[in-house]
């Protein structure tokens, strides 16, 4: 039988789910694991993404959270046949390093989207540098983020970026409420893109970065790209991967 560790998060639908299917199918630890199944919702999937990353181990989530759109359908019966027929999607996370007004510099990982977001009550001001080039000297704003096709369906997609395919060399780069240029919307730039911001006025207008909930305040630029060396693989069931989703989502 296929080693499995279960990890759940702390909602009781979670925790009782976590409780039925050790019984069984039993519970090993991560370090001798051969899949990990996530037990919750997207957030907390994307945590297990992060903490697992350097463990090559496919993870395979079933939905006991709300939404569940990195998650597979919850059953409890089943389960190692449908790890073995499962369909595997690799994503690569972008890499964030912002710099700070302190001094301190932040690298972090995010699977969904970086995104810049204003600290105080006036819009922030941007400029947009893409591979060394300014592209944009100005972006008068509530934010802007960066997003991979993961994430595309996430803040990207409600702040009316596009839905991008998952297997598409292509990142979406969102404005969030753009005051000048007025409703600009953003730019698909290609996965090896180097994007840069820089914060115009940092003291007077703040801006804080955020990577997949790990946030860094009053920063001064912020680098985004995407990080070839680290991948994540994630298990749907067959007919229900990202590829499918994604798709069917534009068709709500």
């Amino acid at each position: 039988m296929q080693k499995i560790a279960f990890l759940a998060d702390k909602t009781e639908d979670a925790q009782n789910a976590l409780s039925i299917l050790s019984k069984r199918y039993g519970c090993h630890s991560v370090e001798s694991a051969e899949t990990i199944v996530a037990l919750g919702g997207d957030g907390f999937m994307l945590s297990i993404l992060h903490n697992s990353q350097f463990m090559a181990l496919p993870v395979y989530g079933m939905n006991r959270g709300t939404v569940g759109f990195l998650m597979n359908e919850f059953s409890e019966d089943n389960l190692i046949e449908r790890l073995t027929q499962a369909e595997a999607a690799d994503i690569n996370p972008l890499r964030m390093q912002a710099m700070c007004l302190d001094g301190s510099k932040v690298d972090a990982l995010a699977i969904n989207e970086v995104s810049l977001l204003r600290a105080g009550p006036q819009a922030a001001k941007l400029k947009i540098t893409v591979d060394d080039k300014v592209r944009m000297e100005e972006l008068v704003c509530d934010g802007a983020l960066v997003s991979t096709p993961a994430g595309s369906t996430a803040y990207n997609y409600s702040s009316h970026g596009p839905i991008l395919p998952i297997q598409s060399d292509v990142l979406a780069l969102t404005a969030i409420s753009a005051f000048r240029p007025r409703r600009w919307r953003g730019a698909l730039l290609p996965k090896t893109a180097k994007v840069r911001f820089d914060v115009l006025d940092p003291e007077k207008r703040p801006v804080m970065a955020d990577a997949d909930s790990r946030l860094s305040t009053q920063v001064l630029s912020v680098e985004i790209s995407s990080d070839k060396h680290t991948r994540h693989r994630i298990l749907f069931d067959p007919g229900h991967g990202l590829e499918e989703r994604l798709i069917r989502e534009q068709f709500v």
